[in-house]
């Protein structure tokens, strides 16, 4: 099978999305397949594109990556490439995708994950990996997530959207969590314990280029994941970070979080987990696979926090944990999102 992988962008997640398309070709080569590893921003910029070659000689645009504790440099992405455009898509991007028997979307956050590259590939006829462009909207943008989640009766934190600063003035519970309306990897969530905390928190979550940010009440418990291919749950995993938040640095440097999977969990307590996520998955109309995060208060109550419409598949990452539980190593799971998706299309 020919694939494209598609990684990069220009979201604050470009380098977990490389991280995650290098480990996905990789695999996909060891496998038997044609893969070709492309930057969706900055595409193939040599006068000739050889697709076919491509193809056979495994391109890639990038061998390695390591990603740290800090955010990619976007505007250094954008000067160097070559045609100094700002659309999304760079050159030969749609060529060679629609060359492939399929692409698996190894992009996280912004474009890549907030359905316009989903809508653009349906109209092009380009067949891809993971939630289309509705589920994909949905399950980006936290505000729209919560209020699918409250209307479809799964428990989630209480909390409001907020378009400037001043409007985010009115909010008054502590302790609570501040997020980015439409980020991910935790990059810009803090948590505020007063008001005064809470000021610098929402200048944190308003200093990633959004115009929306998420207010949510503080729920204090365990952390967990639950992954999902074709809608089916798997084995759900524990997340306990060092520093005591899941914060970006905790997510992507080895062995700074515990993670234990299958989790230390009652067969009941993993039942509502596994539940709630499907009913998650529904309710915001994911397709092929997707991750549900979740925390579990004293009570035994699990709150339904985000969806992760393109999951992870670092070498730190929740998804690939779960699969294995079941027996399926991360080759095996790379070719099944493919199958899934192939087959839903």
């Amino acid at each position: 099978m020919r694939i494209v992988v598609l990684a990069g962008g220009l979201s604050t997640e470009r380098d977990v999305s490389i991280s995650s398309g290098i480990l996905v070709a990789d695999a996909l080569r060891k496998k038997g397949h044609e893969v070709v590893l492309l930057d969706v921003f900055t595409g193939y910029e040599e006068n000739i594109c050889d697709i076919d070659a491509l193809f056979k000689n495994n391109y890639s645009f990038v061998d390695k990556i390591n990603v740290g504790e800090k955010i990619s440099d976007i505007s250094e992405v954008k000067e160097n490439r070559l045609d100094k455009s700002d659309r999304f898509i760079g050159s030969n991007v749609i060529e060679i995708c629609s060359y492939a028997d399929i692409t698996f979307l190894a992009l996280h956050g912004g474009e890549g994950e907030n359905g316009q590259i989903q809508a653009a590939f349906d109209l092009l006829g380009v067949k891809y990996t993971g939630s289309g462009y509705l589920g994909s909207a949905l399950g980006m943008h936290k505000g729209l997530t919560k209020s699918v989640l409250v209307q479809n009766k799964v428990l989630t934190p209480k909390g409001e959207v907020f378009k400037s600063a001043q409007e985010a003035e009115k909010w008054n519970t502590f302790p609570c969590v501040v997020k980015p309306c439409s980020g991910g990897s935790s990059v810009g969530i803090t948590a505020a314990n007063n008001k005064e905390e809470y000021v610098k928190s929402v200048k944190e979550a308003f200093g990633y280029g959004e115009n929306e940010i998420v207010v949510e009440q503080f729920v204090k418990g365990r952390e967990f994941s639950v992954g999902l291919l074709g809608g089916r749950a798997l084995p759900p995993i524990e997340i306990i970070p060092k520093s005591g938040f899941y914060d970006y640095a905790a997510k992507y440097q080895a062995g700074a979080t515990l993670e234990i999977c299958p989790a230390d969990i009652d067969e009941a307590t993993d039942k509502k987990l596994r539940e709630s996520a499907e009913a998650a998955y529904k309710a915001l109309y994911l397709e092929n696979y997707a991750r549900i995060d979740f925390i579990l208060d004293e009570n035994g109550e699990a709150y339904c926090l985000e969806a992760n419409t393109l999951p992870g598949m670092t070498p730190t990452s929740l998804l690939p944990q779960e699969a294995a539980v079941e027996g399926m190593s991360y080759a095996d799971l790379c070719e099944k999102i493919i199958e899934i998706s192939l087959n839903k299309k």
